[in-house]
Protein backbone atom coordinates (compact mmCIF):
# COMPACT_ATOMS: atom_id res chain seq x y z
CA UNK A 1 0.00 0.00 0.00
CA UNK A 2 1.41 3.39 -1.02
CA UNK A 3 0.71 6.37 1.19
CA UNK A 4 1.92 9.89 0.53
CA UNK A 5 2.25 12.68 3.03
CA UNK A 6 2.13 16.30 1.97
CA UNK A 7 3.40 19.14 4.08
CA UNK A 8 1.93 22.37 2.80
CA UNK A 9 2.76 25.75 4.23
CA UNK A 10 0.08 28.34 4.85
CA UNK A 11 -1.08 30.04 1.67
CA UNK A 12 -0.87 33.81 1.77
CA UNK A 13 -2.45 35.91 -0.90
CA UNK A 14 -1.06 39.26 -1.90
CA UNK A 15 -4.43 40.99 -2.17
CA UNK A 16 -5.71 43.42 0.40
CA UNK A 17 -8.67 42.78 2.66
CA UNK A 18 -10.31 45.87 1.19
CA UNK A 19 -10.19 44.37 -2.29
CA UNK A 20 -11.55 41.04 -1.04
CA UNK A 21 -14.39 42.87 0.68
CA UNK A 22 -15.10 44.80 -2.52
CA UNK A 23 -15.19 41.56 -4.54
CA UNK A 24 -17.75 40.18 -2.10
CA UNK A 25 -19.80 43.40 -2.14
CA UNK A 26 -19.96 43.37 -5.92
CA UNK A 27 -20.91 39.68 -5.98
CA UNK A 28 -23.73 40.30 -3.51
CA UNK A 29 -24.97 43.35 -5.38
CA UNK A 30 -24.80 41.45 -8.66
CA UNK A 31 -27.12 38.77 -7.29
CA UNK A 32 -29.51 41.20 -5.61
CA UNK A 33 -29.95 44.05 -8.06
CA UNK A 34 -27.36 43.87 -10.82
CA UNK A 35 -24.26 45.90 -11.56
CA UNK A 36 -23.60 48.97 -13.66
CA UNK A 37 -21.14 48.65 -16.54
CA UNK A 38 -18.50 50.40 -14.44
CA UNK A 39 -19.08 47.96 -11.57
CA UNK A 40 -18.95 44.99 -13.95
CA UNK A 41 -15.58 46.19 -15.22
CA UNK A 42 -14.32 46.71 -11.67
CA UNK A 43 -15.54 43.23 -10.67
CA UNK A 44 -13.80 41.64 -13.66
CA UNK A 45 -10.51 43.42 -12.87
CA UNK A 46 -10.65 42.49 -9.19
CA UNK A 47 -11.42 38.87 -10.00
CA UNK A 48 -8.50 38.73 -12.45
CA UNK A 49 -6.14 40.15 -9.82
CA UNK A 50 -7.43 37.66 -7.26
CA UNK A 51 -7.01 34.70 -9.63
CA UNK A 52 -3.48 35.79 -10.56
CA UNK A 53 -2.60 35.87 -6.87
CA UNK A 54 -4.13 32.44 -6.22
CA UNK A 55 -2.28 30.92 -9.17
CA UNK A 56 1.01 32.52 -8.18
CA UNK A 57 0.63 31.39 -4.59
CA UNK A 58 -0.22 27.85 -5.66
CA UNK A 59 2.76 27.73 -8.02
CA UNK A 60 5.09 28.90 -5.24
CA UNK A 61 3.67 26.25 -2.90
CA UNK A 62 4.17 23.65 -5.58
CA UNK A 63 7.81 24.69 -6.06
CA UNK A 64 8.59 24.04 -2.39
CA UNK A 65 6.63 20.78 -2.10
CA UNK A 66 8.29 17.51 -1.15
CA UNK A 67 6.51 14.16 -1.10
CA UNK A 68 7.74 11.42 1.24
CA UNK A 69 6.58 7.84 1.55
CA UNK A 70 5.99 6.20 4.98
CA UNK A 71 9.67 5.17 5.15
CA UNK A 72 10.79 8.77 4.64
CA UNK A 73 12.00 8.33 1.06
CA UNK A 74 11.63 11.31 -1.24
CA UNK A 75 9.04 10.35 -3.86
CA UNK A 76 8.39 13.83 -5.20
CA UNK A 77 6.97 13.56 -8.75
CA UNK A 78 9.46 14.26 -11.53
CA UNK A 79 7.39 17.16 -12.89
CA UNK A 80 7.63 18.90 -9.52
CA UNK A 81 11.39 18.26 -9.34
CA UNK A 82 11.79 19.67 -12.86
CA UNK A 83 9.88 22.80 -11.86
CA UNK A 84 12.01 23.14 -8.72
CA UNK A 85 15.25 22.69 -10.69
CA UNK A 86 14.12 25.21 -13.29
CA UNK A 87 13.33 27.68 -10.51
CA UNK A 88 16.75 27.17 -8.87
CA UNK A 89 18.61 27.91 -12.12
CA UNK A 90 17.19 31.44 -12.38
Amino acid sequence: MFVSFFIVQEVRLMISNEKLERINQLAKKSKEEGLTLKEQTEQKELRQEYLQNVRSSFKNQFKSMTVKDPEGNDVTPQKVRDLQNKNNKH
